[in-house]
């Protein structure tokens, strides 16, 4: 029978396998546990590494997602998958200590707390290894805006190390989001009560190997996380996200279009034509650095595929765009609300159609 299962979300983390599975062996003692590595498809072989580590210990699982991302989705995956009573989330990089997974047990079984928090900045925790200062910034901003959000007391409600009751896990699955990286900040926004929380302080540990998954992305990904949890009901996230990139091309259009029509002396359907190509480009670029960072092309071909393929979704789009623009404008329409009128026309196509067939699958 399983006492605890450890949730290892996984984006090109093969190296840190092995000796990680390594130190939880010797800090759990005679608690019961599991491994489950949800990994993102990683190129480097993670999930062959895993599926080889399985082989010499069942206590070890692997979930390989293909076309899924993000280490919240991938934490709600871990927390279906499991039988155990208790379910942890833990990076995989070694900055988190599996020493304090003992204690963090200890703790929810006694009844002392509904979730147990590894906190890299209560009293006697250290960040000194981390050596990133603009991240611990970052951090303490956005603990500050979680805090009102949860209404929880926490020194550190974006830590990525934390430990519940899985059963509780699962009753909350419905109603998170998965957005992002911070699920114990979705965890505690969606519980209708607030958890009573436990904090451990953690000697939070430079990477061992690899690189960050983070990027200043994040903090686009945390606000994105607080919105779906105030407004998502509304207007459904992603949409908004691409909404926002799409007010932002707006903003690029009509500067394009102004600079062509009175700078340069061209006519309006040339100068209009120009200003969609320009804001389309725009907005795939933006799109795939934010609203689609879960899904995000990397790499040159790659791009240049998304960015055709963005475009060539966006054509029926563009071409109702510059057509319903030009007609107003002949129809003595004022020029910027011909064009704000022409935006507006392609903007559901372009949003339903790059959503699937540019970052989804056919």
């Amino acid at each position: 029978m399983l006492d605890l299962a450890i949730i290892l979300p996984t984006l090109n983390e093969r190296g840190n396998l092995a000796p990680l599975l390594e130190r939880i062996a010797a800090a759990m003692g005679d608690v019961r546990w599991e491994v489950i590595i949800v990994d993102d498809d990683s190129h480097d072989g993670t999930a062959d590494e895993a599926r080889t580590l399985a082989l010499a210990d069942a206590r070890v699982r692997v979930i390989q997602r293909i076309g899924r991302r993000g280490l919240a989705s991938a934490a709600i995956e871990g927390f279906c998958a499991t039988p155990a009573p208790y379910v942890a989330v833990m990076d995989a990089d070694h900055q988190h200590d599996p020493a304090l997974l003992p204690a963090m047990l200890a703790a929810l079984k006694a009844g002392e707390a509904d979730i147990a928090v590894a906190s890299r900045f209560a009293e006697g925790a250290s960040t000194d290894d981390w050596a990133a200062p603009e991240r611990e910034r970052l951090s303490a901003f956005a603990n500050g805006l979680a805090r009102r959000l949860t209404g929880v007391e926490l020194t550190d409600p974006m830590s990525g190390y934390f430990m519940l009751e899985t059963a509780r896990a699962r009753a909350l699955v419905p109603r998170l989001s998965g957005i992002g990286f911070k699920i114990l900040l979705d965890l505690l926004a969606t519980s209708d009560t607030p958890m009573r929380v436990k904090e451990f302080p953690l000697q939070f540990a430079a990477r061992r190997e690899g690189t960050s998954k983070l990027d200043r992305a994040v903090l686009f990904d945390f606000l994105a996380g607080l919105y779906d949890k105030t407004l998502g009901q509304v207007i459904p996230t992603r949409f908004a996200l691409f909404g926002t990139v799409g007010g932002l091309g707006v903003v690029v259009h009509f500067a394009v279009l102004s600079a062509l029509l009175f700078l340069i002396g061209e006519g309006f359907a040339l100068a209009q034509t120009a200003a969609v190509l320009v804001a389309m480009s725009f907005n795939f670029w933006l799109n795939n650095w934010l609203t689609y960072r879960d899904k995000r092309l990397k790499g040159a071909s790659a791009v240049l595929r998304g960015w055709l393929g963005f475009c060539a979704t966006c054509a029926v789009g563009a071409f109702a765009n510059v057509a319903v623009a030009t007609f107003l404008d002949g129809q003595g329409v004022f020029w910027a609300l011909a064009a704000l009128a022409g935006i507006l026309v392609g903007s559901v196509w372009n949003y339903a159609l790059s959503s699937r067939f540019v970052w989804g699958r056919f």
